[in-house]
C-alpha cells in the first residue's frame, strides 16, 4: 500500500536464527549526510539498559517510520522488526493524544499488559527507544533511567532531543 505517493515500503526478508538484526547501511532518515551510523555505541545503550534494569527483557531503536535500527533482544523472543513497527505504532497514537489534548509533543509511551511492559520514548525527530519489561520491572526506575539513554542515544545519531 503507497497511499498515491508512489512509494513502496521495504519487504523484510526471513532471516536464518541466531542472524543479527544490525543493518549494513545507516538508516537513511537518521544518516543525510552519508555518515555512518555508530551501531557498537548505540548496541551497547541499548544493552546497559538491559542490565541495569531489572526486568528488562530488551530494548531496541527504531525510526518513526517502523523500521528497525538496532536491537539487543535475546534470540527467540519477540521479532524485533515488530516491535520496532509496534513502537512506531504506539508514537503515533501517543502523538495523537497529545496533540489533540495539546499536552504537546510526544515524550514517551508506556503500555502494560497481564505479562509485561512496552514502553516508548523519543529519541529525536526520527528516532525511538523501545523497551520490553516483564512484569516484575520496576518501571520508575525504568522512567528515571531511559531519558538519559535516549539524550545518549540522540547524541550518537547526530541530533539533539528535539522533543
Amino acid at each position: 500500500m503507497n497511499g498515491g505517493s508512489g512509494y513502496t515500503l521495504p519487504r523484510r526478508v526471513a532471516q536464518p536464527p541466531g542472524a543479527r538484526s544490525i543493518p549494513n547501511q545507516p538508516h537513511p532518515r537518521l544518516a543525510p549526510r552519508g555518515d555512518s551510523v555508530p551501531y557498537v555505541a548505540i548496541h551497547n545503550q541499548l544493552s546497559d539498559l538491559r542490565i541495569q534494569i531489572p526486568g528488562v527483557r530488551g530494548c531496541l531503536l527504531g525510526g518513526v517510520d517502523g523500521l528497525l535500527i538496532a536491537h539487543d533482544l535475546p534470540a527467540g523472543d519477540a521479532e524485533p522488526h515488530d516491535l520496532a513497527a509496534l513502537a512506531a505504532t504506539t508514537f503515533g497514537l501517543g502523538r495523537q493524544v497529545g496533540l489533540a489534548l495539546r499536552h504537546g509533543p510526544f515524550r514517551e509511551s508506556t503500555v502494560r499488559g497481564q505479562h509485561g511492559y512496552f514502553a516508548v520514548y523519543a529519541v529525536n525527530d526520527t528516532a525511538l527507544l523501545a523497551v520490553l519489561g516483564e512484569d516484575a520491572v520496576n518501571v520508575a526506575r525504568l522512567h528515571l533511567h531511559a531519558p538519559a539513554v535516549t539524550e545518549r542515544l540522540a547524541a550518537l545519531l547526530g541530533g539533539g532531543v528535539g522533543r
